[in-house]
């Protein structure tokens, strides 16, 4: 009879150890592990396995053109790399709410429309509530199927009977296996039933989706072994009570992870964004101190979005730092660059930075734009409108190249921008404009120079 056992897990890497431990000698989380019960099965002999692997050479290996399968939804394709890969292990996570079964629904009516066989499978909601979300969506042909099944033994048989092309999991965390005593959404029955979709997903060549839900922190629900496991991993952002959408790609074995797509939640489903920087600046105020236009790269796609400064006197003895969309340490830095280096005495002010939109800019080329939006708004004097900027600052106050700079200020004439602040070195490796005023700068201490 098989032993029962006590383990105990990490949630964040999924760290496995005979006892709790406060800190997690992998991935150095403090309080981080679970005990779960797992089946011990010592003595047990194992069978020889007749179809075990064979050894080739790699050129004896017939390569594949990797045909992608387009979903119907551009930006959805361009996040994955230019569509679905055959047999692929695909992970999407988000805040509830965000969208992620309604895109997911919407890409499995495109496939079903194109002939594709389509089997979504929920665990959380019935075939009659996936038919009300899906009523909004437009109509559907007979090659969707729906099921409502948490039991990873019978959703196997089902997938092995129908033969599905594309499979929908929602979500990872309500599937259990009866051979893992551990309760649904457990590290030890997420990596179990991941496990088991991704044998599906190779043996039978089916191209699996799995929604997974997030923690408070914001990376999906139960161990980091899970992504691991899978081909892509996708998230989606944004504030649930406002219109807009980003799925961005956290890891993909077949494309850029750079790529980011932009979404509108309409009534009757997503709606993609074809060009983000007009979506993004739209509504920006003239005239008003704070606010400056920067452009920042998602992959190969130049985006143009509003950065907001505003910094007034503060009467606490610390002086408060906040920030919306940016790295507040990031901020931090460039207003101790600006104090020391170009001589404004911030240290008694509060500041509030934001990114309009709600849409979250890591690339260090927006440091011009934080930089000018905080001494626009310390000065209370507007900067030019039609002016945009990008550029990286340094701790010397020096102003650093930046890539695909010919790319943003090609975005910037697009949308009739006459101005561009930018590195003098990526100046001197371009071509003189006639539409588009180009100004190289070198420094933080020449930016006052830009004010109205």
């Amino acid at each position: 009879m098989a032993k029962k056992e006590t383990v105990f897990f990490c949630q964040q890497c999924g760290y496995e150890s005979p006892k709790w431990m406060g800190q997690c000698p992998a991935c150095k989380e403090w309080n981080s592990f679970v005990e779960e019960t797992v089946k011990s099965e010592k003595g047990k002999k194992v069978k020889a396995i007749d179809n075990a692997a064979k050894i080739v050479s790699i050129n004896a290996v017939e390569g594949l053109d990797n045909a992608r399968v387009k979903t119907g939804i551009g930006e959805f394709d361009r996040v994955l790399g230019g569509g679905l890969v055959n047999g692929s292990l695909v992970l999407i996570g988000g805040d509830p709410g965000i969208g992620k079964s309604t895109i997911l629904l919407q890409v499995c009516r495109n496939l079903a429309n194109c002939g594709k066989k389509v089997l979504y499978i929920s665990g959380e909601e019935s075939v009659q509530q996936i038919k009300l979300r899906a009523d909004r969506l437009g109509a559907f042909t007979d090659d969707l199927s729906l099921a409502c099944e948490t039991s990873l033994t019978s959703i196997e048989n089902m997938i092995e009977n129908n033969k599905p092309q594309f499979v929908v999991i929602d979500s990872i965390q309500t599937m259990y296996g009866e051979d893992v005593n551990s309760a649904p959404g457990s590290v030890s029955q997420v990596r179990e039933a991941t496990n088991t979709f991704l044998r599906i997903a190779k043996s039978l060549d089916i191209t699996i989706f799995l929604v997974g839900h997030v923690t408070k922190e914001g990376a999906v629900a139960g161990p980091r072994v899970l992504e691991h496991m899978v081909d892509t991993v996708l998230y989606f952002e944004g504030d649930r009570h406002a219109s807009y959408r980003i799925l961005r790609g956290v890891k993909n074995r077949f494309g850029s992870t750079n790529e980011i797509g932009v979404f509108e939640m309409r009534d009757t489903g997503l709606r993609e964004v074809e060009n983000p920087s007009e979506f993004m600046i739209e509504g920006k105020p003239k005239d008003s101190s704070g606010s400056v236009i920067a452009c920042s790269m998602e992959g190969t796609r130049p985006i143009l979005l509003e950065v907001q400064a505003l910094v007034c006197n503060s009467n606490l003895a610390i002086p408060r730092r906040t920030t919306v969309g940016a790295d507040i340490n990031r901020v931090n830095q460039l207003m101790a660059v600006l104090e020391k280096r170009a001589g404004f005495n911030m240290f008694n002010c509060d500041a509030y930075v934001n990114i309009a939109g709600g849409i979250r800019m890591n690339e260090p080329a927006i440091d011009l734009g934080i930089a000018l939006a905080i001494i626009s708004s310390y000065k209370d004097k507007p900067i030019d409108d039609k002016t945009i900027c990008f550029g990286e600052i340094g701790l010397s106050g020096e102003v650093r190249s930046v890539s695909m700079a010919e790319q943003r200020v090609k975005e910037a004439k697009k949308l009739g921008f006459t101005t561009c602040i930018m590195p003098a070195i990526n100046l001197k490796s371009m071509a003189e404009d006639k539409e588009i005023k180009l100004i190289g700068i070198e420094s933080v201490k020449e930016l006052s120079r830009f004010l109205s």
